[in-house]
């Protein structure tokens, strides 16, 4: 049993040897560049999020000092 443990610790650790960068698989290549770019955007490109798909926060928080401005649809209920 120590043995098993021992060898399912090695095989976990083994596992998580060093990252090579990334390649596209053997035989084929990056995707074709985008419509209306001017070349193929690298893996590193690629990997890298825009501004839309990792928008900043714009709002400022209200904070408890401040007080909040009216709703005007915040109406009890009938």
């Amino acid at each position: 049993m120590k043995r098993l443990l021992v060898l399912a610790t090695a095989l976990a650790l083994a596992g998580c040897g060093a990252a090579n960068r990334l390649q596209p698989a053997p035989g084929e290549s990056l995707p074709v560049a985008p419509r209306g770019a001017t070349a193929t955007p690298t893996p590193r490109q690629l990997l890298t999020p825009t501004t839309q798909q990792r928008p900043q926060r714009s709002d400022a928080l209200i904070h408890s000092s401040e007080a909040r401005r009216a709703d005007d649809f915040d109406l009890p209920p009938r």
